[in-house]
């Protein structure tokens, strides 16, 4: 039982590292087209059928596992169809015996197309959801993205109090042209990738996030997430730690305002309203000038006067009452 059960898991390994190795054959074209073109060389029921089709494999073995730009998958697709195409009219006019000779040129063929085709764009790390990356797999007949994480390094931000701290939301590789949002969250007094400690930063849009100026309340985790149509596509965190005391001009220009702010209250409450006697007023120096002796001739004047015409009335009133 031991020794059957190691031949089996030798023969299903051989078979996976068969299938791996020339894998792109099977990924576009089916069995029955491989099947049909035999039928083609060798007849509809013909005893060879079974040597045409192992010929048919093994001519791409020399294919060793390959990796193309996803976004070449379909002109991949077309190199098979008309590789196809073109063994069913090379079986049509050949006959039986020519099969193996097609089958080895179209290998040879179709290792040509492969090559013209658009490289592989590398991964660059450290992170991110890299689109532009995205390659297809013959070995499997699936595509991949770069083995990387969603989530970039913390980079640390320092900044002195009262400065600016301003945040880039950029990645080194490509994002894709439309439909790229930027969501900015806030972890306060944390240096955290945890997620569950930040929250929104409603008025935080686009790519640029700017805090001026900075105080000992921003010390802690921002974290920008780009997003294309709602996929993530990678995430970045800063840690904001703020220093010092605010910048010299600065303090010196709270020091007026606060002094300008004390000093104004304390004016106010000195001001008081000037009421000077007569003697106070000729007392000052350059009171007595030619116009303002005519005032005072004049107001004097007025004075004797009403106080003549108070004593006729006195007089009068007084006589003509007795």
């Amino acid at each position: 039982m031991a020794l059957t059960s190691s031949v089996l898991s030798f023969l299903l390994a051989l078979l996976v590292f068969r299938v791996s190795t020339w894998a792109c054959l099977f990924c576009f074209t089916t069995h029955a087209e491989r099947f049909h073109i035999c039928q083609m060389f060798v007849g509809m029921d013909g005893p060879d059928l079974g040597q045409c089709e192992d010929a048919f494999i093994a001519a791409f073995e020399n294919l060793s596992d390959v990796e193309i730009n996803y976004e070449e998958r379909s002109h991949l697709h077309d190199s098979f169809a008309q590789m196809i195409h073109s063994l069913q009219q090379v079986a049509a006019a050949q006959g039986e015996w020519s099969f193996k000779i097609a089958f080895s040129n179209a290998a040879k063929e179709m290792k040509k197309a492969i090559l013209q085709l658009k490289e592989v764009q590398a991964c660059i790390p450290p992170c991110g959801l890299q689109e532009v990356a995205r390659r297809f797999l013959c070995s499997g007949c699936y595509s991949a993205v770069c083995d990387l994480p969603l989530d970039c390094p913390v980079q640390d931000v320092v900044v002195s109090r009262g400065d600016q701290a301003m945040f880039l939301c950029v990645v080194r590789f490509r994002l894709p042209e439309e439909e790229i949002t930027y969501s900015w969250k806030f972890a306060g007094g944390l240096r955290t990738q945890d997620v569950s400690f930040f929250r929104d930063v409603p008025r935080a849009r686009g790519y640029l996030a700017r805090i001026r100026p900075v105080q000992p309340t921003h010390r802690g985790t921002f974290s920008c997430a780009i997003r294309h149509d709602q996929r993530p596509l990678a995430r970045l965190y800063f840690f904001l730690n703020v220093t010092g005391p605010p910048p010299r001009e600065d303090t010196e220009l709270q020091v007026t305002f606060r002094e300008v702010v004390r000093w104004a209250p304390r004016e106010a409450e000195m001001i008081e309203p000037w009421d000077p006697s007569l003697g106070e007023l000729l007392a000052k120096p350059g009171a007595l000038t030619l116009g303002n002796l005519f005032l005072l001739a004049v107001i004097a004047a007025l004075a004797s006067a009403g106080a003549t015409v108070l004593v006729w009335m006195f007089f009068r009133w007084y006589f003509s009452g007795s």
